[in-house]
């Protein structure tokens, strides 16, 4: 009978000391607020409906969430005439853009705020147009403050006229940033701005917890359905129509295609013209009896929503026809839910699309959009690698990342404070007593609290799962002596630490595997089947480095006896005594190193690495009655307070071999 797959229960440790309990962190933020550099992000934000509104705001989140003990974040939101919006706490001026004399004013402001000192603007070209084209640059030129200009959209080629007018807001600025290096280029190549004020960091992508794909379509009803999907608000720009005119060819050959419309009409649009375009694509709809095949949501969807509707998608179009796109938000979210791709070639494109991550297709060619589409719906094998592709291409972007290139740009801007070149990982302290002196930014990255959710998902009743797809537990592909043995010791550090009982349970999960793989003969095998049998993969791979690995982990459980269970203890030491005759013949240099990690926490009269009391070799041998190497080697470990002493040059490298912990 097959193992089945009985995970234990999620469970996410917070500790003080890594990431500070938040509503202290929240209350200490509060209170200090004056003493950190402010930060003013000008932008559209929500509730505004808006994708800019959306990436700032993504972007607020991760920057706050990983540097708040560095600078404090404030919004002046940008609103396009008299609105009602209800802002959040972090917004704190706002800017009628169609009003020319609010920038004058918004400058002024912004000059006798002392907290503040970067000025962060969002740049998109239709944001400041209808205040007049001199209002704009004027607010820039007023600023006392150091700006940063961020370029949604970089036009190549440009006209003398918008030439001059890019090189003035440059010109009025600290630094530039944009998301693609085609950008990058443009601004060097067509405007002459220098490559050393334009910085490239990339728009932010979701680190997401993927969900099953197939249960996904359940809970929506689209179970048996090929979906393809895009998002985002909806404006002619999209040529949406050039997916309705390739569904016929596609649906020839996938007749359970559907396709999703996800969003509802861009508000600027709605205002000048209505649904007119929504109109037009529902009436192409009927014309081509695609009723079955097409579905609109039509609305601004929550986060979540949107996630599970792009988890659950098997292909992504990106259809869009303006060739000066420099980025598109909502091609990164696909991106980050691990959808393969297919796509126009704007810039964002050409550069995160590969061959083995995604399909470029010519601007509204539907004849190639559903040859793509079929050969991709035809081809499970290659979606899938263009779905594993894609996610490992984004991790660099993730908005964890995106926080630190901004914040180490802000800082580089800034100056570090005298004495500092870089980060502060504190780990003790969780919240600085000032981090805003002479004028200068001190980075002090908030480390995350430790995560099991994931090691405890792949644990079994047997052991721990040695591969899962993207983070859904592969049973199939069994169990190894190796990944328990890492296990094993990640359990162990974590229960010194927390004292969470919970650990136990996993911990005597793992020490019984590494138990089920002992043979007869002392030593070990390392690969098992999901239904708990040796493979021949035994017979076929060197198992030196899993053996070795093993004893370190049997070792490390046994130097933690003062915190842990006697029947813990009685097990391990019932195991290393049976493998103990056979590591003399270990010739591997990796699966000695890993043996003499384990004697390193034997040693007799000392303290062990975890600061509690050492715990001898098994039944406490003299040296004469052990393997002769082994003896060796025990005894080089009981000279090395002395090998100190007699060659102090030497210390620092025999301090590495004795004090440090056991890493994975």
């Amino acid at each position: 009978m097959k193992n089945e797959l009985v995970a234990y229960p999620r469970r996410i440790a917070q500790p003080e000391f890594l990431a500070g309990k938040r509503s202290i962190a929240q209350q200490e933020i509060a209170a200090s607020n004056s003493s950190l550099p402010g930060i003013l992000i000008l932008t559209s934000y929500p509730p505004r409906e808006c994708g800019i509104a959306t990436y700032s705001q993504d972007l607020l989140k991760a920057l706050d969430n990983k540097f708040s003990n560095s600078f404090s974040l404030k919004v002046c939101a940008l609103e396009a005439g008299i609105n009602e919006y209800t802002y959040p706490d972090e917004v704190k001026y706002v800017l009628d853009t169609t009003d020319a004399g609010q920038y004058i004013e918004l400058a002024n402001t912004i000059n006798n705020d002392n907290s503040i000192m970067f000025v962060v603007v969002q740049h998109e070209f239709g944001f400041f147009q209808e205040a007049g084209e001199e209002a704009f640059p004027q607010f820039l030129y007023t600023l006392t403050k150091s700006a940063i200009l961020v370029f949604h959209t970089v036009l190549p080629k440009p006209d003398a006229a918008l030439k001059e007018k890019i090189s003035r807001l440059a010109t009025a600025c600290a630094a530039i940033v944009v998301m693609t290096k085609t950008s990058q280029k443009i601004l060097k190549d067509d405007y002459g701005i220098p490559t050393q004020k334009v910085e490239v960091i990339a728009h932010g992508t979701h680190l997401v917890p993927h969900l099953n794909k197939d249960a996904l379509k359940e809970k929506h009803g689209l179970t048996g359905r090929k979906v393809l999907s895009t998002f985002g608000l909806l404006s002619s720009g999209k040529s949406i129509e050039t997916t309705l005119d390739s569904l016929p060819a596609i649906i020839e050959s996938n007749p359970d295609a559907l396709f999703l419309v996800i969003g509802k009409t861009h508000p600027s649009v709605v205002k000048s013209e209505g649904e007119k375009y929504r109109d037009m694509l529902e009436a192409k709809v009927e014309a081509l009896s695609l009723q079955s095949h097409v579905k609109f949501i039509n609305r601004y969807l929550p986060l979540q929503d949107l996630l599970e509707y792009l988890q659950m998608t098997d292909i992504y179009l990106f259809t869009s026809k303006d060739r000066h796109q420099a980025v598109s938000g909502t091609f990164s979210y696909a991106m980050s839910c691990g959808c393969p791709i297919i796509s126009t070639p704007i810039p964002h494109a050409k550069e995160v699309l590969r061959q083995n991550t995604g399909i470029l297709v010519d601007f509204q060619s539907p004849q190639q959009l559903a040859d793509a589409v079929n050969r991709l719906m035809g081809d499970e094998l290659l979606r899938s690698a263009f779905s594993t592709n894609t996610l490992q291409r984004i991790v660099p972007t993730s908005w964890e990342n995106s926080a630190i290139a901004h914040a180490s740009l802000l800082q580089k801007l800034a100056g570090p404070p005298p004495g500092e070149n870089g980060f502060k990982y504190k780990t003790t302290r969780p919240f600085p007593q000032s981090a805003y002196s002479n004028g200068k930014i001190s980075l002090e990255y908030r480390m995350p609290g430790i995560n099991l959710a994931h090691v405890l998902e792949m644990t079994t009743e047997a052991g721990i799962i040695q591969f899962s797809k993207i983070n859904q537990p592969d049973l199939d592909s069994g169990y190894t002596l190796d990944d328990n043995a890492r296990a094993l010791v990640a359990l162990l550090m974590h229960y010194e630490w927390s004292g969470d009982r919970s650990d136990l349970g996993p911990i005597r999960t793992y020490l019984n595997f590494i138990e089920f793989c002992q043979q007869p003969t002392g030593d070990f095998l390392n690969y098992v089947d999901s239904d708990r049998n040796f493979t021949p993969q035994n017979n076929e791979t060197n198992l030196s480095d899993a053996n070795g690995r093993a004893i370190w982990a049997l070792g490390y459980l046994v130097s933690k006896r003062a915190i842990l269970p006697a029947d813990l203890l009685a097990k391990a030491e019932n195991v290393m005594q049976r493998v103990l005759p056979v590591i003399d013949a270990m010739h591997s240099t990796r699966s000695m190193a890993f043996f003499n990690q384990r004697l390193v926490l034997f040693q007799p009269g000392k303290a062990n690495a975890g600061g509690h009391a050492a715990y001898p070799i098994i039944g406490q041998p003299a040296v004469a009655d052990v393997p002769p190497r082994i003896g060796a080697q025990l005894e080089m470990v009981r000279r090395l307070p002395d090998l100190r002493q007699r060659y102090p040059a030497r210390g620092h490298a025999l301090r590495l071999a004795s004090d440090r912990k056991p890493r994975l």
